[in-house]
């Protein structure tokens, strides 16, 4: 009886909000459950699971059951030369195309957003690597770099030499960033594009009043307010290259000699091909450790760079 008296006592007013509240915490529950449970079964259990992976250790093929080994299998890849060197290879690698990636849809964003004609139809085209399956992209990338395939066929009728694009420990890495790019790019600079239409022209009239030149405006302008899309460029573009596998998978498989082994192709070989599922799942960490390590040094610099403009 008392609590319903209260009830009553309570004003209208205060009463619907309260319901209304309760209703948006219902439904913005509703729609982020699907979300939330995506997140849970498609990352974190499997993240889960890979760490508990790592810590077993069993023989190649699964016949004698796993025994925990905590960090043996761990200490065991950092001993072998050859990991390191895969390691090294992946942040060299990230280091390059990252940023090269990024410059390159820069300038081709900044050029398309300016007047010139058919700049709807020059979008497309550099739209049109996206829409290519990435396997049928590689397909016609290794017929193209063939030694008898055209692009040596044009180098030889210019008077050089066939270049061993695939086949040479000093340019395989170079065509496999030079494929990715070509898918990557047009990608990345449709996002760039949309960051540069929404910038107000308001800052760049008062740029030209205040008579500065097209490097100082870019610098001064469009670069700060390009930061939200520029970083979430680099962030996506770093996780994407970390684990870039089909190129190499279909290419060269991690040579000719290891010169296109990365992380990603690595544990995929020490799982599936060599049968240490505990020794490729410490893989798959150390390889999530490193782009987590290398995204959130991105996300601190660019803070500080916004906070200190």
């Amino acid at each position: 009886m008392s609590v319903a008296r209260t009830t009553a006592d309570r004003p209208a007013p205060l009463r619907r909000r309260r319901a209304g509240r309760r209703q948006e915490l219902f439904w913005g529950a509703v729609f982020l459950a699907p979300v939330l449970v995506s997140l849970v079964v498609l990352r974190i259990v499997p993240a889960v699971g890979a760490i508990t992976s790592s810590l077993y250790k069993a023989f190649p093929g699964g016949i004698i059951p796993a025994t925990y080994a905590g960090l043996a299998n761990y200490r065991s890849l950092f001993a072998d030369p050859g990991f390191n060197a895969t390691i090294v290879r992946t942040i060299v690698f990230n280091l390059i195309i990252n940023p090269a990636q990024i410059l390159v849809a820069l300038l081709v964003a900044v050029l398309l957003v300016q007047r010139i004609p058919l700049v709807g139809l020059w979008r497309t085209l550099m739209f049109v690597p996206v829409t290519i399956p990435i396997v049928g992209s590689c397909i016609a990338w290794g017929a193209a770099l063939n030694p008898e395939g055209p692009v040596n066929a044009i180098i030889s009728a210019l008077g050089g030499d066939p270049q061993p694009f695939f086949t040479s420990p000093g340019q395989a890495l170079a065509s496999i960033m030079v494929i990715a790019s070509w898918i990557g790019i047009g990608y990345w600079m449709l996002f760039l594009v949309s960051g540069l239409q929404a910038i107000p022209e308001e800052l760049y009239d008062a740029a030209k009043i205040d008579r500065a030149g097209p490097v100082r405006t870019f610098l001064s302008i469009t670069i700060p307010m390009l930061r939200r899309p520029l970083l979430f460029v680099l962030v996506a573009d770093t996780v994407a290259n970390f684990v870039l596998f089909v190129p190499v998978q279909l290419l060269t498989g991690g040579g000719p000699q290891s010169s296109t082994t990365l992380l990603m192709f690595e544990a995929y070989r020490t799982s599936f091909a060599y049968g240490s599922r505990n020794l490729g799942a410490a893989q798959v960490v150390l390889l999530t450790a490193i782009m987590l390590f290398f995204v959130l040094l991105q996300f601190r610099l660019l803070r500080e760079e916004g906070e200190s403009s």
